[in-house]
């Protein structure tokens, strides 16, 4: 199992390093989502004050990223 997980993170970070979209979506979309959690969260004042810049920072990643090659 671990060598499955292994290949999927060089995998990954292989991707970010070559600047390949798929890798850079993927951490934008995270992004994305981790903001919306911020948002709806009721604990954690500090976290809902900084989802809106968190979710502005993953969409505006993702517009960008979609530009590079496949």
């Amino acid at each position: 199992m671990s060598g499955v997980i292994g290949n999927f993170i060089s995998g990954f970070i292989s991707g970010l390093l070559r600047l390949r979209r798929g890798a850079w979506e993927m951490l934008a979309s995270i992004l994305i989502a981790l903001g919306v959690f911020m948002l709806m969260q009721p604990f954690w004042m500090v976290a809902f004050t900084y989802s809106f810049i968190v979710t502005l920072t993953g969409t505006v990643m993702f517009i960008i990223v979609s530009h590079f090659p496949e």
